[in-house]
């Protein structure tokens, strides 16, 4: 599978990564999925350290220990649940991320974290405590790079003039495409976007509509009122679905856009896993495929947390 390369750093990825958080916590079937993974040239996991309560890290840790110096492993950092009863609360300080860290190590089993994402975050953050935490982590080699994971634009431009960060991670897809407005950001400082949710909850998988819930049915789905998604589904599939699947029209969008590093959906069975796979292996978007998409989805763009 084609490797990309994440920001600036020297992390070259698969261009579709497996995002773990749908793994469930049967180990067995988890392990199988991520085998699959690794035998089809997937080479970058990503977790993090909410996901069942720390759980899906120790099994993504076991089912990579005999391959770990081939794969480039990223988690997450800021969900605080440790002091929580029954959920977690937000913690971006330095002393929570610098013990957190080895918390993670210790669940995935690994003596470093190839990428480490700050998982959340808000303007109010004390953000020089938060980079300095990471800074300090990458002098003392137990993580490689750093990122976050956010969607709000004054927390990624705040990151962007103040640390070294190699990626930030956003919801992107064919109905959420409100990332697109920040790529020349992003591109000026040479970080990547790594692509989550690309499937918009499986809407833009062959299942289309029959993934949606009964709250999708009543409000709707971001932008798009369930008339619309209706609407917009079926005309994608009917322009475009006779040469491609809706998994690969889904994937190869974001894929074509170079401000992308990987794009990870995540998996629950096997089967799923290789839909996707067929997917990204299949050949990019033509210019008239690509402007078919544009015309046919919104350009939304994010109205909170600008400024």
């Amino acid at each position: 599978m084609e490797k990309r390369r994440i920001g600036n750093s020297d992390l070259l990825v698969s261009k579709m990564g497996l995002g773990c958080m749908s793994l469930g916590t049967e180990e067995s079937s988890a392990k199988e999925i991520v085998q699959h993974a690794l035998e089809n040239g997937i080479n970058y996991l990503d977790t993090a350290d909410l996901y069942d309560f720390g759980q899906n890290e120790e099994i993504v840790g076991n089912a990579i220990r005999d391959v770990r110096d081939d794969i480039i492993l990223a988690t997450k950092v800021g969900n605080r649940w440790d002091d929580v009863e029954d959920g977690w609360r937000w913690d971006p300080s330095k002393s929570y991320i610098k013990s957190a860290v080895k918390d993670s190590l210790s669940r995935l089993k690994v003596d470093y974290i190839d990428l480490y994402q700050l998982h959340g975050g808000t303007i109010e953050d004390n953000f020089e405590e938060t980079i300095e935490a990471f800074e300090e982590l990458k002098k003392e080699g137990l993580i490689r790079h750093y990122g976050i994971s956010s969607i709000r634009p004054n927390v990624i431009k705040r990151f962007l003039s103040s640390s070294s960060i190699d990626s930030v991670m956003m919801q992107y897809s064919l109905l959420d495409r409100r990332p697109e407005e920040w790529m020349d950001l992003l591109d000026e400082n040479k970080v990547s976007i790594v692509a989550r949710g690309p499937l918009a909850k499986g809407l833009l998988s062959e299942k289309m509509l029959s993934k949606a819930s009964a709250k999708m049915k009543e409000d709707g789905y971001l932008d798009y009122s369930y008339q619309e998604l209706e609407e917009t589904l079926k005309s994608i599939h009917g322009k475009l679905g006779d040469n491609r699947s809706m998994n690969e029209l889904a994937l190869q969008y974001i894929l074509a856009h170079e401000s992308v590093g990987a794009v990870i959906p995540g998996a629950s069975s096997v089967q799923q896993l290789q839909e996707n796979i067929n997917a990204v292996n299949a050949g990019p978007l033509s210019s008239e495929e690509l402007d078919m998409l544009k015309q046919l989805t919104k350009l939304s763009r994010y109205e909170q947390h600008r400024d």
